[in-house]
């Protein structure tokens, strides 16, 4: 089995940036993928556009991962800056399109102690064949008839303040799905056993891409069944579906 680095930084609100972290410098043979533009498909128009992130076609998706040098035989170490979304982004897409054989560099580049290379690398493209999952995704009018279903825990990965609704930096409204817990994908703590446990778990955060933090966290702890809520927050609250704050 060939392993195969794939460079995931990217910057919210700094369309390029990752691009110009790679270019300044990647570990060793590493491809890039870019969370705006190749990990996401384009923004619809609202009010129901699946939010700012929606997830990317298959064939999309197939051309991207072959030109990144994914495909059969090929074990995939996705990093980022360190948990900021990219990395666990690539991870889920992956899993989702029916590659198995992915992991992510825990601290990310970061952790990295060999050397960086800058510039452009000639990445070998290889054949991806999406097999897509239809057992890990949510859409907003499921999830609407579902909230309050016993056994359902609906986690929100997104920073506190965000998640009571005191702050909105992104999103024309503020708060949260009603009945969400709030589980920061950015904190350190263990993830609750009452997530851990729960019959069924849907996570979502701004636009379905931290989120991925938390799930990847939630199939290292025994529960890769968790679910994504693609659109989460930005696609919910531009629907005008219900939402909490405080």
């Amino acid at each position: 089995m060939r392993y195969q680095f794939v460079d995931c930084r990217w910057e919210l609100g700094k369309d390029g940036r990752g691009r110009e972290l790679y270019l300044e410098g990647h570990i060793p043979g590493a491809s890039f993928l870019d969370v705006e533009h190749q990990l996401s498909a384009a923004p619809g128009s609202p009010p129901h556009h699946g939010g700012r992130h929606p997830l990317p076609a298959e064939g999309v998706f197939a051309r991207w991962a072959g030109a990144a040098g994914i495909g059969p035989g090929v074990f995939v170490v996705a990093y980022d800056q360190g948990a900021s979304g990219g990395a666990a982004r690539l991870w889920w897409l992956l899993r989702h399109f029916g590659h198995e054989e992915a992991a992510v560099l825990r601290g990310g580049i970061g952790a990295w102690a060999g050397p960086l290379r800058a510039g452009e690398e000639d990445v070998e493209h290889v054949q991806f064949v999406a097999r897509p999952r239809e057992d890990d995704t949510i859409e907003a009018d499921e999830l609407a008839g579902r909230l309050g279903e016993p056994g359902l825990v609906l986690v929100d990965a997104r920073a506190p303040e965000r998640y009571r609704g005191e702050v909105e930096p992104v999103d024309a409204v503020a708060g949260r799905i009603p009945g969400a817990v709030n589980v920061p994908y950015a904190a350190e703590d263990p993830l609750p056993p009452e997530v851990i446990e729960a019959e069924a778990i849907v996570a979502y955060c701004g636009s379905g891409v931290t989120a991925c933090v938390t799930l990847l966290e939630l199939a290292a702890a025994g529960r890769p069944d968790a679910k994504l809520y693609p659109g989460s927050w930005s696609d919910w609250s531009a629907r005008g579906l219900p939402a909490e704050r405080g």
